[in-house]
């Protein structure tokens, strides 16, 4: 780390940046206004990502955000994945998970967890062009994240798996798979595997396409495994400790999640303020009426308190210090906030609130997804729960 986020994260406001992050931040948030906003409301309609607009986030270099510059990536700190993701989830949160999912869980994890030749292998890819996704979620095995059906069988120099995972994002647009599977289902949740798959491995193939409530440009799929033959290689960290993988890069998935929260929140509120100055009844602009002034207020009160959790989380992450209570807390409490503000912008739109042809409306379907993904609210209070009473 360096000396200057050192000087920062001691003794420093939360939301004081570095000049690096500073850099981050107006880069991302430029490029969000200038190139995301004009496409946002056709994304979301066809349900597509533009092809051209992932290609510009590898230009701009949000794709390999923590990724060592010997392997083409910013080398930069876990924090700013997190700004880069609040700022893209201001204008639009499918481009903020896209992003996310590849900076703090595929990335994270490899960087983490995979051996040099995977690392020199796969990180120049996911830098420079090539999308990634994680792969944990089953039919059965959702919150119980290790309740797995998908199996590895050892052959030797390979392992072929067999199995179906659902709600995979960033899957039709990835070349770069970590999946989980069993490789030993007597010994439970120590049979577990992590391995790195390539879209054209043999017995591969991306399935169903989900149609979504919201952040319908973020595709989800699921993915069809049929003999799916995997290199000995391929195999990320120790055979067996898949569980611990899958654990500690959701933990800090979940900040990630935070940061989209509390970026669409905060855009749905500029939107509500805006348009509370220029709404004019009973001849008078709307924000001039005390109600509509406390509303806002309050909803200002949760967004900030939102983004102190957050920031709060990655920093501590940043810092190598315990943040898994952190990460639940900012999960739970700005996917909530999202939510409610989203909510109350749509109410003060009023009937422009609930029609496609206004922002807030998608920002609303947007929120719901960040109570449910990446370990639902319950799970998130379960986490907390078992810190604080030991």
């Amino acid at each position: 780390m360096s000396s200057e986020t050192l000087e920062i994260t001691t003794g420093s406001p939360l939301t004081m940046l570095s000049e690096e992050e500073q850099m981050f931040q107006q880069s991302v948030r430029d490029f969000a206004i200038e190139k995301v906003r004009p496409l946002v409301y056709q994304m979301d309609h066809d349900a597509v990502m533009s092809k051209d607009l992932i290609s510009a986030f590898f230009d701009l270099g949000v794709m390999g955000i923590e990724v060592p510059d010997q392997w083409g990536g910013a080398g930069s700190s876990f924090f700013n994945a997190v700004l880069v993701v609040e700022e893209l989830s201001h204008v639009d949160a499918s481009c903020g998970v896209l992003v996310d999912v590849q900076n703090t869980l595929v990335n994270n994890a490899i960087i983490r967890w995979g051996n040099e030749d995977q690392k020199s292998k796969y990180l120049p890819m996911l830098a420079r062009d090539t999308v990634g996704a994680y792969a944990l979620s089953e039919a059965g095995s959702g919150s119980d994240a290790f309740g797995l059906a998908c199996k590895a069988e050892d052959r030797g120099d390979h392992y072929v798996l067999n199995g179906q995972k659902l709600w995979i994002t960033n899957a039709f647009e990835a070349g770069v798979f970590i999946v989980f599977a069993n490789a030993n289902p007597d010994a439970g949740y120590k049979g577990i595997t992590a391995f790195l798959i390539e879209r054209d491995f043999p017995g591969f193939k991306v399935g169903k396409k989900e149609d979504k409530l919201g952040i319908r440009a973020s595709s989800t799929c699921e993915l069809i495994l049929e003999d799916c033959h995997v290199p000995k290689e391929n195999v990320v960290g120790e055979p067996g400790k898949g569980y611990k993988i899958a654990i500690e890069t959701l933990n800090e998935g979940r900040i990630g999640i935070g940061a989209q929260m509390i970026g669409l929140a905060q855009g749905a509120l500029d939107h509500a303020i805006r348009y509370t100055r220029e709404r004019k009844q009973f001849g008078k602009a709307i924000a001039e009426f005390q109600a509509v002034q406390h509303q806002l207020a309050r909803a200002a009160t949760e967004v900030e308190a939102a983004r102190l959790l957050v920031y709060n989380a990655g920093r501590l992450r940043d810092a190598g210090q315990p943040f898994l209570t952190e990460a639940a807390m900012c999960k739970i409490f700005s996917s909530e906030v999202a939510e409610r503000v989203t909510s109350l912008a749509v109410n003060l739109f009023g009937g422009y609130g609930f029609v496609k042809d206004y922002p807030v409306e998608k920002l609303y379907r947007d929120a719901k997804i960040g109570q449910i993904y990446e370990g639902t609210s319950n799970l998130q209070l379960q986490t907390i729960a078992k810190q604080i009473l030991g």
